[in-house]
């Protein structure tokens, strides 16, 4: 099992890092929070989780130990593969997802694309009792996930090279072209954002 990994970044894409330990680059799947906290050259250790198939092995790398955990808890519910634990990780934070978990907050984990009101709810169900302690917000009720998709974005564009300014020009038509729609996963906003950047160059 390989808990973690300490390395120079060799390459960032808009879902993946390559960290190079040893003469071997390593790649990763990330969630954009991660990849935005990441830049190519310089060092970093990320907390990972090996996902084992018949015809695969896939390295899922996170920022914290945290995020690991709470991947790797996700995965215990039923119907929930990593790419769909990923993905919840993606949109929200650990301590929000512990929060909607632990309170039934179904809304709010039904805002996670993939996820409709019954697997919220087996979530709910099968891991309310696993989840652990939840902090409270000052009112002591705890707080509802928000979705924040914009930061995440903005913050991955900068990290694959973008100046501020052209992450907030990006971010600006990403949402504008969802004009109130159904927001898609976090990834894909930021793959969107890329390549209005690339038509703009």
């Amino acid at each position: 099992m390989i808990a973690s990994v300490r390395g120079v970044v060799a390459a960032i894409s808009p879902d993946s890092v390559v960290i190079e330990v040893g003469g071997v680059g390593l790649s990763m799947h990330c969630a954009p929070g991660t990849l935005a906290s990441l830049k190519a050259g310089t060092e970093a250790r990320l907390a990972t989780s090996l996902v084992v198939r018949e015809d695969s092995l896939t390295l899922y790398g996170f920022a914290d130990d945290e995020e690991k955990q709470l991947f790797e808890l996700l995965q215990t519910a039923s119907g929930v593969g990593p790419r769909l634990a990923q993905a919840v990780l993606a949109v929200h934070q650990p301590e929000a997802i512990r929060r909607a978990i632990s309170s039934g907050d179904l809304t709010a984990l039904t805002r996670v694309p993939g996820i409709g009101k019954k697997g919220a709810e087996r979530l709910v169900l099968e891991l309310r009792d696993k989840i652990g302690a939840v902090s409270t917000g000052a009112d002591g009720v705890a707080g509802s996930l928000s979705g924040g998709w914009q930061e995440q974005v903005r913050q991955g564009v900068i990290a694959l090279g973008w100046s501020t300014q052209q992450a907030d020009q990006a971010v600006v038509a990403v949402a504008e072209s969802l004009d109130g729609g159904e927001t898609p996963p976090v990834p894909i906003l930021l793959r969107q954002a890329i390549r209005l950047l690339g038509r703009a160059r």
